[in-house]
């Protein structure tokens, strides 16, 4: 066996973007080389943990474009509706989407089934090499391509890297991309609850000084994944309680609106923070998902951002390669950075000034909030506005988003 690999594309990190833009790239003849340091019987644990993701309506035209869906659509449940409320006020604002015509806002899948499936589907792609339980020791770029140095002794050669690693991405740090940071001195805690009434496939944001409560419905009827925000100095006391004394601060948030609940999983925590890169290519460099940015999960918007960036990517790459361009063409790179890194900002912009709209404390804070969130509410285009950003609809948008093969 050669000790060097050739492909058009290395990627490194396999995770949800990763692989979900390996196989769209493969879709459309550009070879690809994927490599990640976690082992394979890692990313095919079956294990619960009580984690998912809320994949937007076009995330998951794009799934079923690259042919991703079928292995874990038994295991979605839709989002129909979306209900947004206040300490102490639930329902302010009513998303209600023409589910005949347009279907569901979104799919609410367990982490587990996504990222098997994505990983299977890129495996099972003509042109997709995986290589786990290895790592880029050093990379090398210059006007003639991409050399990565594994970690076993082999050589990866290619026109272009793209960094997939996450928040933490070396790829990013490698090729000096500056970026933005802070910390929100909050932490997310993470778990699935079993309740006693059916959550008829609504979705609940509740806001709270202290950070956002949502409830995203789960297959089943009868579960939900919570996402609870609590400021960071609170945690540690709010994840030892027993599961008892948890559930029973839960339900006071929910208002008994699901009847008893129960905790269906251990629950997991992270800390909240924001990054967002300057620039999201370098010389044969382009970043997708969290390398290139991290924002609040107060829209639920954190992963359809990543997938909207392997969507751009893809088309830009393909359609060059088509035109008989190199995948690391700063053209291409070019037309990448304008399409993602304004939508993007944009995103993450919002998502910021929401997490600190809400969390200004007192009563004229809260008045004002509920003024907005009631304009939204009867002002039809406004609200239709919100709907577009929630499916991930808004601005120029990739061919697989909308379903269509590059």
């Amino acid at each position: 066996m050669s000790d060097t690999l050739h492909s058009d594309v290395i990627i490194l990190g396999a995770g949800l973007v990763g692989c979900a833009l390996a196989t769209a790239l493969a879709k459309g003849g550009v070879t690809v080389t994927v490599v990640d340091p976690a082992p394979a019987t890692q990313i095919r644990d079956t294990h619960f943990d009580g984690r998912a993701s809320a994949v937007s309506s076009t995330s998951w035209r794009m799934m079923e474009a690259i042919g991703a869906t079928a292995r874990f659509a038994d295991h979605a449940n839709p989002i129909e509706r979306i209900e947004v409320g206040e300490q102490g006020a639930r329902g302010l604002l009513n998303f209600q989407p023409d589910l005949e015509n347009d279907g569901p806002l979104g799919m609410m899948v367990e982490n587990r089934y996504l990222r098997i499936g994505l990983r299977e589907a890129a495996e099972a792609s003509d042109g997709v090499t995986v290589l786990m339980a290895n790592r880029a020791a050093s990379v090398e770029r210059d006007a003639a391509g991409v050399r990565v140095a594994l970690a076993d002794g082999r050589t990866v050669k290619a026109a272009l890297l793209v960094g997939a690693e996450g928040r933490r991405s070396p790829t990013r740090d490698m090729a000096g991309l500056a970026v933005a940071r802070w910390d929100y001195h909050h932490v997310a805690m993470v778990g699935m609850l079993e309740h006693e009434a059916d959550h008829r496939n609504v979705a609940h944001e509740l806001f709270y000084t202290a950070g956002p409560f949502a409830l995203l419905p789960m297959q089943g009827g009868h579960r939900s994944a919570l996402v609870w925000t609590v400021a960071e100095d609170d945690a540690p006391a709010m994840l030892s309680l027993s599961e008892r004394a948890f559930t029973a601060e839960a339900q006071k948030r929910m208002g008994g609106m699901l009847g008893a609940i129960t905790l269906a999983a251990p629950l997991s925590s992270f800390p909240l923070g924001f990054h967002h890169t300057a620039r999201i290519t370098a010389e044969r460099v382009a970043l997708v998902g969290d390398a290139g940015h991290g924002i609040h999960p107060i829209a639920g918007q954190g992963v359809n951002l990543g997938f909207r960036d392997a969507a751009a990517l893809a088309e830009v790459l393909i359609e060059g390669v088509r035109l008989g361009l190199d995948p690391g063409d700063h053209q291409l790179l070019q037309r990448y950075e304008r399409w993602r890194g304004l939508d993007t900002f944009l995103v993450a912009s919002a998502t910021d000034g929401l997490t600190r709209l809400f969390g200004i404390p007192g009563k004229p804070a809260s008045r004002l909030r509920r003024f907005g969130i009631g304009m939204v509410e009867r002002i039809s285009p406004l609200k239709d506005f919100f709907m577009a950003e929630a499916r991930g609809e808004s601005g120029a948008l990739p061919k697989l988003l909308t379903g269509q093969m590059v």
